[in-house]
C-alpha cells in the first residue's frame, strides 16, 4: 500500500484561533469536507465515558464534526454500543444517561445519540468476513445501519490491548454485548450462582436450550452453548457474565477484525486526540493521571495509520513525573508496553495491515 497521510495540530492556540476551530481547519485539510454527506446517515463513533471518569473527550469536539457534517447535508448521529461489564453503559437507558451526566446532549452536540446495539445489547447485525478468528462479527444495528463512519477517539493506555485509539474505539466499541465476549473470550459464558434468583430469562432468550433452571438457578449446557452472549443482556441482575479468558494478542487480532467488519465497503474517517493520556480505558469509573503530556489532535482516512502515528507521538514524549508510567520499569523503550507489559499493541496494527485496514507507514502533515 502506498503511503497513508496523517494530519496533526499541536495544543497551542491563539488569540484567533481556539482549539474548537483548529479541529476544524484539520479534518478540512485532511479531506474530511470532500465526502459525499449528502442525505447520508452518519454515525461517529465515540465513547461517551463511564461516570466517574475524566479524560473522556468533551462533548465539544464532537460538535465541532456534526456542525461541518450539517453544512453539507448530512445527517449525523453520535453513537456507541453497549458494554459488557456491569456499569453504567450496559443497557441503553443507563448509557444514555451516563452520555449526558458526561455532556453529552442534543444541545451541546448538536445531533442525537444512539446507543447502536439497542436496550439491551441484543441489536446486532451479523457481517459476514470470514476472518481468521471471526467468521461473522456482531456489530451494533444503528452503526452498520449508516452510510458513513466517522471515529472520534480518544487516545489512551489501555491495560489489555497496550493502547486504545481508532481500532479499537470502531472494533471493541462497534460489536454488541454478544460481539464484545466473543472478542474477549475463548471460552462460553456462565451463571453466577450466587447473583442468580431464577427468573428464566436467559432461558427465554436462549434459542438453543442451552440453559436449564433448578432448584431456582440456572445453569448454562456448554456443548449446546453457541456463545451468542444473548443471555448476558437478559439477566435484570447480571448473573450471566463472561470468562474473559482470550489472549491479549488474539484479543488485538479479533478487535481488528471487528473494525474490519464495521468499516469495509463504506466511506470512512478517523480523528484522534491524543490528551489526557491516562493508562487505563475510559471505561473505568476513574482516571489516573496522565502519562505523558498532552500532544495534539490526528486526522486520516487510514485508521492504521492513524493509531501509528499517535502510539510514535506518545512515545517521543517525557514521562510525568508521579504517574503511574513513572513508578515501572522502562526497559522496552515503548511507553505503553512498559505501562502493561502484558500487552502488545503491534499485534492489531500488524492485523490490521494484514487485512488490509490501512497502512503502517504514513506521511505526517503538520498544520
Amino acid at each position: 500500500m502506498a503511503v497513508s497521510n496523517v494530519y496533526y495540530t499541536n495544543m497551542r492556540t491563539t488569540l484567533q484561533e481556539n482549539l474548537l476551530q483548529k479541529l476544524e481547519r484539520l479534518v478540512k485539510k485532511a479531506g474530511m469536507m470532500d465526502m459525499d454527506f449528502e442525505n447520508k446517515f452518519t454515525a461517529i463513533k465515540i465513547h461517551f465515558g463511564e461516570p466517574g471518569n475524566l479524560a473522556y473527550l468533551r462533548p465539544n469536539y464532537s460538535k465541532v464534526l456534526v456542525d461541518l457534517i450539517r453544512s453539507r447535508g448530512g445527517r449525523p448521529f453520535l453513537t456507541d454500543c453497549n458494554t459488557l461489564y456491569v456499569g453504567r453503559r450496559k443497557n441503553a437507558l443507563d448509557h444514555l444517561d451516563a452520555a449526558y451526566e458526561n455532556g453529552y446532549n442534543p444541545f451541546c452536540t448538536g445531533c442525537h445519540m444512539i446507543i447502536a446495539d439497542g436496550l439491551k445489547g441484543t441489536d446486532e447485525v451479523l457481517v459476514p468476513i470470514d476472518g481468521e478468528y471471526v467468521k461473522e462479527a456482531k456489530i451494533g444495528r444503528a452503526l452498520m445501519d449508516a452510510d458513513i463512519v466517522i471515529s472520534l477517539t480518544h487516545f489512551k493506555g489501555h491495560e489489555s490491548t497496550g493502547f486504545g485509539g481508532a481500532l479499537k474505539n470502531l472494533g471493541m466499541g462497534g460489536g454488541s454485548r454478544a460481539g464484545k465476549m466473543e472478542m474477549h473470550n475463548a471460552g462460553k459464558p456462565f451463571v453466577n450462582q450466587e447473583l442468580c434468583v431464577g427468573c428464566g430469562s436467559c432461558k427465554k432468550n436462549c434459542a438453543h436450550g442451552a440453559i436449564t433452571i433448578e432448584e431456582r438457578k440456572a445453569s448454562i449446557d456448554v456443548s449446546k452453548c453457541v456463545g451468542c452472549g444473548r443471555c448476558i443482556g437478559a439477566c435484570p441482575v447480571d448473573a450471566v457474565d463472561s470468562m474473559c479468558d482470550e489472549a491479549n494478542d488474539i484479543l488485538n487480532k479479533k478487535i481488528a477484525e471487528y473494525t474490519w467488519a464495521v468499516l469495509k465497503d463504506r466511506p470512512h474517517f478517523h480523528v484522534s486526540l491524543v490528551v489526557d493520556v491516562s493508562p487505563n480505558c475510559d471505561c473505568h469509573s476513574e482516571n489516573d493521571a496522565a502519562i505523558v503530556p498532552n500532544v495534539g489532535i490526528f486526522a486520516s482516512f487510514d485508521p492504521v495509520a492513524l493509531d501509528m502515528a499517535c502510539v510514535d507521538a506518545v512515545n517521543r514524549q517525557p514521562v510525568i513525573n508521579g504517574s503511574y508510567l513513572a513508578e515501572q520499569e522502562h526497559c522496552h523503550h515503548d511507553h505503553f508496553k512498559d505501562t502493561h507489559p502484558d500487552t502488545n499493541w503491534e499485534t492489531c496494527i500488524d492485523h490490521g495491515v494484514k487485512l488490509g485496514l490501512g497502512n503502517r507507514e504514513y506521511n505526517l502533515i503538520t498544520i
